[in-house]
């Protein structure tokens, strides 16, 4: 079964898929920036000024760009939070998804970006879109890349602890098979724990967290997943 697991991932490899989400994601490149007119250019630039000046022109605050980006994804992937706020004010979609499938939560959380994320979740951004080409959460993209300050913000913001994306992994599996064992994955999945992931669902191949933890050696992890278990086993009675 472990086998089947990393299966799952030369495949994909072989396909030309990549599991590194920051890498599919695709921030505007220079030659796009370069283009940008009206509201993308401003919210690029942090122009708030003409942000609003526009608007009250009547520009559509869900123009898109050739990559379906809307002004909102370039404000995120940006940082720039004062035209994430005026946005949001001006009624933007704060769940528009772009041609991959990101929103602008997902967008900060893969960056490890917890300001622009605060400032996303305060306006009224969700935590638990469906989003990217993995059919995943912006705390399975957060757990995957061991930004445990983020997952923690996300969990914080009601995000589904426990949705399991199209490869079959949660966000518990996927600090384990995607991280490398270390301090920000070990944080990162200790802080799934304790908020009441459930450290049973297996992969699609039927692997558990706790078997997929112990081949990769990955012993503070695999104490961590049967404490977790333990405390939730069903306590006897004689």
């Amino acid at each position: 079964m472990i086998n089947a697991s990393i299966a799952v991932l030369a495949g994909l490899a072989l396909l030309g898929g990549s599991l590194d989400e920051a890498a599919a994601q695709v921030p505007p490149s220079a030659a796009e920036v370069a283009a940008y007119r009206g509201l993308h250019a401003a919210a690029q630039r942090g122009d708030v000024v003409e942000l609003r000046r526009l608007i009250g022109q009547g520009a559509d605050v869900g123009v898109r760009d050739d990559y379906a980006r809307t002004p909102l994804h370039v404000a995120a992937f940006a940082k720039q939070r004062d035209a994430i706020r005026a946005l949001a004010q001006a009624g933007a979609d704060l769940g528009a998804l772009e041609h991959d499938r990101y929103d602008a939560v997902t967008i900060a959380a893969v960056a490890d970006d917890g300001e622009t994320l605060a400032v996303l979740l305060g306006a009224g951004a969700s935590a638990g879109l469906i989003t990217s080409r993995y059919d995943g959460t912006a705390l399975i993209a957060a757990a995957h890349l061991g930004h445990a300050g983020i997952v923690r913000q996300l969990i914080a913001a009601g995000a589904p602890l426990d949705h399991v994306n199209n490869l079959r992994w949660t966000a518990v599996i996927e600090s384990i098979v995607l991280g490398d064992g270390g301090p920000r994955h070990r944080d990162t999945l200790r802080a799934l724990v304790a908020a009441g992931a459930d450290v049973r669902i297996p992969d699609g191949q039927g692997n558990t967290p706790l078997m997929l933890a112990r081949s990769r050696g990955y012993a503070e992890m695999a104490r961590m997943i049967e404490e977790a278990l333990a405390a939730r086993a069903p306590s006897r009675t004689r």
